[in-house]
């Protein structure tokens, strides 16, 4: 029996942003895990915003965009995760994305996992980062159980403001253990960013897993087998279940799969179902569940 909401034994808190190319690659890894998990324990992601608004402006737009599309290439041959065809530009801001996101919250655990997804296709699917209010709200509409006016007002209000804020400052108080990552072999160790006035943030992603018995970081890109061991190293009572599943079903759970999905969520049997609609990336196709097809931006939005 699992313990009830408020009391669950772990919290494992999520260090992202919607638009990071790294997040993007640890998707699979994290919906199994969350998936595994699932009601024993207590999952928070915190919003770091990676791209913030007192970035400086780039001198040339076009080769900062180059630049970073031949970086989200490099990112996604280790990570295998889709990068799009062609990037429009790079993101101006994450805190409308980081809004939304946070917004979708309020409506459900399911609602804002979807929520998150379509955000991160915006730019790593689409090539059209949801760098404004408009473009956010645009890519989650369609999203299923979402009511997007609802979703509109919350985003803009004050409260959701105010706990962006306090991820965003979260973020910024990284705990010891990543200031520095040693004897790592992963292409990103996820030590801890320094900021512009000197400070850390947390790279992205990193889980944080706390427990009553302390606490255990797992920065940066990693395989499956060492989450699952800080959570249970934290909640010894924890047992990962089995979360593979025949195609059909995964792809209605998820609504959209990649490749690497594909081998971590479904049970290895021939998986495509008949009515998948497939979307072609510049790494690899998404699976749309045929309902989510119908709303997707990817099928929707004018050429």
């Amino acid at each position: 029996m699992t313990n009830p909401a408020g009391r669950l034994p772990v919290e494992v808190v999520e260090f992202t942003d919607p638009l990071c190319p790294w997040a993007w690659g640890s998707e699979p890894v994290f919906r199994r895990l969350r998936a595994a998990f699932a009601g024993q324990v207590r999952w928070r992601r915190a919003y770091c915003i990676l791209f913030d608004h007192d970035d400086d402006p780039a001198p040339d737009p076009a080769a900062e965009t180059a630049w970073y599309a031949r970086y989200v290439e490099d990112i996604t041959a280790h990570t295998h995760a889709p990068r799009a065809v062609r990037l429009s530009r790079v993101a101006a801001s994450s805190w409308p994305a980081s809004l939304v996101a946070k917004a979708a919250e309020a409506q459900g655990a399911e609602v804002a996992d979807r929520a998150l997804r379509r955000l991160r296709e915006s730019v790593f699917v689409l090539g059209e980062p949801a760098d404004t209010a408009e473009s956010a709200i645009s890519a989650v509409s369609g999203v299923p159980g979402l009511d997007v006016d609802r979703l509109a007002a919350d985003a803009a209000s004050d409260e959701v403001l105010e706990r962006v804020r306090a991820d965003h400052a979260e973020a910024r108080r990284p705990v010891d253990e990543v200031l520095s990552v040693h004897g790592c072999e992963s292409p990103h160790p996820g030590a801890a960013k320094e900021t512009p006035d000197g400070q850390h943030r947390y790279a992205l992603p990193t889980l944080l897993v706390r427990g009553a018995t302390g606490r255990r970081a797992v920065p940066g890109w990693r395989p499956y087998e060492e989450y699952v061991s800080a959570v249970v190293g934290l909640g010894p009572e924890l047992v990962p279940a089995r979360t593979e599943l025949p195609a059909k079903e995964a792809l209605a759970r998820y609504r959209t799969l990649t490749e690497p999905e594909r081998a971590s969520l479904t049970d290895g049997r021939p998986w495509v179902p008949g009515d998948a609609v497939r979307v072609e990336t510049g790494n690899g196709p998404l699976w749309l569940h045929p309902d989510e097809a119908a709303a997707h931006p990817a099928l929707t939005r004018s050429p």
